[in-house]
């Protein structure tokens, strides 16, 4: 298993380290979101903040604009509170007290416990339940207790690596490469032909679709935002309220949030008076802030309209 990952494995940025915070950021950045969106964030998050130290020192707001873009952003927020737990002292090398720190749960933990200190405990995340369900042909086996009985004690770092790896990259969920499997001929599902039914798929919330306005309200050099009511600590485009006046259309486009697919319509507006919360921004400052990826989407297409670049 391990020899088929050292041969196999694909080269990203996160193997080639063994610092735990490091590892760390990569390990929550990868919560919920693809490999291939990852990289440059995580390149550009551990060259704004090289350690701990560095995140613990930086503004909320700056940190939520290095992680803009990639979603979820209690992580972002975890992150930023956890480092500020380690302060200025060296990363904690052990499994509880590196389970300790917010926003960590147990896989994050095993998973730097074992890759940055060698130390066994087994990391079960969404791949390697999926090749722990198949190897055993059970979908309800107690996959914390199969992992541990599985666990390389030796090599649990390189041991767990290989388990995701597997799952990433052969043991996927729709089309498992069995014949390129080094646990084939050790897989009770591919044996008894169950492996494309395992596990059993989970019903999906229903799809809810929504219909929203943003205006771009500019004067002179100035935009209008306010408090993102989506994204905590962001700012958005304002949505149409009493003393806007709506003026020309200038496009539309669509985004998702997990089950709910938001169709935005972009218009310019002037503004007669403003709310409360509504702030004018220098337009300098919006590279500086944390600004929500449906402001970037509409000022994108309004920059194409206007031919600005």
């Amino acid at each position: 298993m391990t020899r088929w990952y050292e041969r196999h494995r694909r080269d990203l940025p996160w193997r080639r380290t063994r610092d735990p915070y490091a590892i760390w950021i990569s390990e929550i950045m990868l919560q919920q979101t693809r490999v291939a969106a990852v990289i440059p964030y995580y390149e550009k998050f551990l060259a704004m903040f090289p350690d701990s130290a560095a995140l613990a020192r930086a503004p909320e707001d700056q940190v939520l604009a290095m992680w803009a873009g990639l979603g979820y952003y209690s992580r972002a927020r975890n992150l930023h509170k956890a480092a500020k737990q380690i302060a200025s002292s060296m990363f904690p090398a052990d499994y509880e007290s590196v389970r300790a720190l917010a926003g960590i749960g147990d896989y994050t933990a095993a998973a730097i416990a074992s890759i940055a200190f060698d130390l066994p405990h087994s990391a079960v995340d969404g791949n390697v339940r999926r090749v722990i369900v198949r190897l055993l042909n059970r979908d309800d086996a107690e996959i914390q207790l199969e992992a541990d009985r599985l666990l390389d004690r030796k090599h649990p770092g390189r041991w767990n690596q290989a388990m995701m790896e597997l799952g990433a990259a052969i043991c996927t969920p729709r089309d498992p490469n069995c014949g390129a499997c080094p646990l084939a001929r050790h897989c009770e599902s591919h044996q008894a032909g169950t492996q494309h039914t395992l596990p059993q798929k989970k019903l999906k919330p229903a799809t809810i679709y929504i219909e929203r306005t943003l205006l771009i309200i500019r004067k002179r050099e100035k935009l209008l935002l306010v408090p993102s009511h989506l994204v905590d600590g962001f700012w958005d485009l304002p949505e149409p309220f009493e003393g806007a006046r709506p003026g020309s259309n200038i496009g539309e486009f669509r985004h998702s949030i997990t089950h709910h697919r938001y169709r935005f319509l972009v218009r310019e507006a002037r503004a007669t008076r403003l709310p409360d919360g509504h702030r004018w921004f220098i337009e300098a400052e919006l590279a500086k802030i944390p600004l929500s990826t449906t402001a970037k989407k509409a000022l994108s297409a309004f920059l194409r309209v206007h031919q600005r670049p």
